[in-house]
C-alpha cells in the first residue's frame, strides 16, 4: 500500500458499533474481494471489499473477518484469517501480512491462517444460531459477477441449513453513512490530492491539448502524492462531450472556445474524493459560458447550505429542482409556460439537469448510507448540479464534497479548490 497505515482504533470502533447491533448468538463473516482475471495470466489490480476494510483495515486478498460477540471463548469474539505467507510468496508477489502485522493493522488479537478457517468456523457455528451474510444492497448496484461473498453464502447455507440467516447490509448502511473523524480526515486528504491535480492541469490546458493528456497530468499528480490514482473512472469531456453524463473515452482534442468538464477525484487509503470543475480551453469564459457557469455555481452554493441534520434526501432534491428551475428561466432555457405544463414525473428542469444533486461518499464514491431517513451530522455528501445544453455545444457541472455538521453549518472539504470564474481565468493566464 502507498498510504500511511491507519490507526487501528478506527477499526476497533467500527467493529464495536457493528457488534452492538448483532442479534444474540450470531456470527458475522466478511470476505475479501476476488482477484479478477483479464485473460492468459493477467489480472486486474486487487481492490479490497470496502466492508471488510471498514471493519478491519485489512487491505489484502484472501482474508476473512469473523465477529461472534457471544463466543464462549473470549479470543473467538473477533477473529481474522489471512493468507499464510512464505519465502516463495515474498519473492514472487511481495511479503504478505504476518500474524503480528495483521494485529497491528486491525487491532484484532486472534489471527489464524486461512487454511484453518473451515475447522475454526465449524467449531464456532456449533455455538451460534444465526449467521449474518454480507450482501450488496446498494441502490445503484448492478453486479453480474459472482463474488467471493456470494460463493461463501451458497456454501454456508448448504453446510449449515439449520442456522437462521440475517443481513449485514442494513447495519453497514447506517454505520458507514456516518463518518468517524478519522474517516473525514482521510477523505479530506484525498480532496487535497485532487486539488493538487486540478491546479496542475490549469497550467497545462491550452487549445490543441488532448483530453487524455489532461487525464495523464491528473494521474501523475495523484500518484506522486501517495494515491493509487483515480477514485473512479475520470471524465475529461471537452465541448459537446460534456453533455454525455458518463463520457469516459477522453480521446478528443480540446478546441479554442470550448469548455472542458472534468469529473475527477483522487483516492487515498481507499477513501474517495469526487470533484467536478468546468474550465475554458483558452483560459477565458465567453459571456454566455460565464452566465451558465455562474448560474450552476449559485445553485451549488444554495444546495450546500441545505445539507443539514434533519434534511430528507428526497425533499432536498425537490427543492434543488425548484432553485434550478428559476436559474433556467433566467437563462432563457425554460419559460414559465414550460414549467406550468411540466409533468410531475419529469419536471421541466430535467431537460437541462437530468441527474441527482447529491450522494453519500466515503470508501465508495457512491458510498453506503441511508437515503430514506433524515440526514445526520458527519455524513459526507457531494453537491453536483449541472446545466447541459447540447444545442449550444457545452455543459457545466460543478461538484464539491461536503460534511454535515451538528451546528448546521456544512463544511466544504474542497473549499480551497478554485471554482470562481475570475480565479480560474487568473490561474490559467498567469
Amino acid at each position: 500500500m502507498k498510504y500511511d497505515q491507519i490507526d487501528n482504533k478506527l477499526f476497533i470502533k467500527n467493529r464495536k458499533k457493528f457488534m452492538a447491533q448483532m442479534r444474540p448468538k450470531s456470527i458475522a463473516v466478511f470476505n475479501s474481494n476476488d482477484i479478477y482475471p483479464v485473460s492468459a495470466d493477467t489480472t486486474l489490480a486487487f481492490e479490497q471489499h470496502r466492508d471488510i476494510l471498514y471493519l478491519s483495515g485489512i487491505d489484502q486478498e484472501e482474508s476473512i473477518l469473523l465477529m461472534f460477540p457471544d463466543a464462549i471463548e473470549k479470543k473467538h469474539r473477533e477473529v481474522l484469517f489471512v493468507r499464510e505467507t512464505n519465502a516463495h510468496i515474498a519473492i514472487w508477489e511481495g511479503a504478505k501480512l504476518d500474524k503480528k502485522q495483521a494485529t497491528d493493522v486491525s487491532g484484532i488479537k486472534t489471527i489464524y491462517w486461512l487454511s484453518d478457517f473451515e475447522k475454526v468456523f465449524f467449531g464456532l457455528m456449533t455455538e451460534a444460531e444465526i449467521i449474518y451474510f454480507n450482501t450488496n444492497e446498494h441502490y445503484r448496484q448492478a453486479v453480474q459477477t459472482q463474488t467471493r461473498e456470494d460463493r461463501f453464502i451458497i456454501k454456508t447455507k448448504n453446510q449449515y441449513p439449520g442456522h437462521q440467516v440475517a443481513k449485514s447490509n442494513p447495519i453497514l448502511q447506517a454505520l458507514r453513512g456516518v463518518k468517524e473523524p478519522e474517516e473525514i480526515d482521510l477523505i479530506k486528504r484525498a480532496c487535497q490530492i485532487t486539488e493538487k491535480g486540478f491546479r496542475r492541469i490549469l497550467k497545462h490546458t491550452k487549445p490543441g491539448i488532448w483530453e487524455y493528456e489532461l487525464e495523464a497530468e491528473f494521474l501523475h499528480e495523484f500518484i506522486i502524492n501517495r494515491s493509487k490514482g483515480f477514485a473512479y473512472t475520470p471524465i475529461i469531456a471537452s465541448g459537446n462531450s460534456a453533455n454525455v453524463l458518463h463520457y469516459i473515452e477522453n480521446n478528443k482534442q480540446c478546441k479554442d472556445g470550448d469548455l472542458i468538464l472534468m469529473d475527477v477525484g483522487a483516492e487515498y487509503a481507499n477513501y474517495s474524493s469526487d470533484m467536478t470543475r468546468t474550465i475554458p480551453v483558452n483560459g477565458r469564459f465567453s459571456e454566455r459560458q460565464r452566465k451558465v457557469y455562474e448560474a450552476v455555481l449559485k445553485v451549488k452554493n444554495e444546495a450546500t447550505q441545505m445539507l443539514r441534520p434533519g434534511t430528507l434526501w428526497s425533499e432536498f432534491h425537490i427543492e434543488v429542482g425548484n432553485i434550478m428551475t428559476s436559474a433556467l428561466i433566467d437563462l432563457k432555457l425554460l419559460s414559465k409556460t414550460d414549467v406550468e405544463k411540466e409533468s410531475k414525473d419529469w419536471p421541466a428542469y430535467k431537460k437541462y439537469f437530468m441527474h441527482g444533486t447529491s450522494h453519500h461518499m466515503g470508501l465508495d464514491t457512491h458510498d453506503y448510507g441511508p437515503l430514506k431517513t433524515p440526514m445526520e451530522a458527519n455524513m459526507v455528501f457531494t453537491v453536483e448540479p449541472g446545466i447541459y445544453i447540447p444545442e449550444e455545444g457545452f455543459g457545466v457541472r460543478l461538484e464539491d464534497d461536503v460534511v454535515i455538521t451538528q451546528n448546521g453549518d456544512p463544511i466544504n472539504l474542497m473549499d480551497t479548490i478554485p471554482i470562481e470564474c475570475d480565479e480560474i481565468e487568473e490561474l490559467m493566464n498567469n
